[in-house]
């Protein structure tokens, strides 16, 4: 097998993609070779590796494949929300997860633990994700919507430690109502709002 008559070089990367989050779901990172992609995207080794220099950089480029296709759903149905909206939109979807990003995030992160090669460009993944993050903080907090005082690392932080976690808690291990569960999102936003000023009518007059 070569590369398919007919089929861009575009097309080709998107096959490998689609085929290394269904074969790495299937049979875990370390079950996978690179053949055994090649052979569900219907290419040879060769061309494989004319788009992907390792099965490391293959997982990785699944990952942010997924990553980018859900922002773009959830930024084209809702182009005019605010930061601090599309951080509760996305923490909804949370319990949700499909399972492609479950898996591929789960066997990301279990071989980054054991293999320097996904470790690499795992790092890089994982702070592109938190710089995204602490700039739509950054931006929540100039537009007024959260406390300037926090720091926008920490909160990015803390967004994908739910991030993950949401990965390994699948709802067939526990599921929480969606109506509880975005209460509670509400509630933390709340409370990471600027503190109220007090107005001054509110303040006692001198005696």
């Amino acid at each position: 097998m070569g590369r398919i008559a007919g089929v861009t070089a575009a097309e080709t990367r998107e096959r490998l993609l689609l085929a290394a989050a269904e074969v790495f779901a299937e049979r875990g990172y370390d079950g996978t070779r690179v053949a055994d992609i090649a052979a569900a995207a219907g290419v040879s080794n060769g061309a494989l590796y004319a788009h992907f220099g390792s099965k490391a950089e293959l997982l990785v480029a699944a990952l942010r494949a997924h990553g980018r296709q859900m922002l773009a759903s959830l930024l084209a149905a809702e182009p005019g929300r605010s930061a601090t909206d599309l951080l509760l939109v996305i923490g909804r979807w949370l319990p949700r997860r499909r399972p492609a990003d479950g898996h591929l995030i789960v066997e990301a992160l279990v071989a980054a633990r054991r293999d320097a090669d996904v470790a690499r460009p795992m790092r890089d993944y994982i702070g592109e994700r938190a710089d995204w993050i602490a700039g739509l903080v950054g931006a929540a907090q100039r537009e007024g919507e959260l406390d300037p005082a926090l720091s926008p690392e920490a909160l990015a932080h803390f967004c994908l430690l739910l991030s993950m976690g949401s990965a390994l808690i699948t709802p067939a291990l526990h599921a929480v109502d969606p109506a509880d569960w975005s209460a509670l999102l509400t509630r933390v936003a709340g409370a990471l709002a600027p503190p109220a000023t007090p107005s001054t009518t509110d303040r006692s007059t001198p005696q």
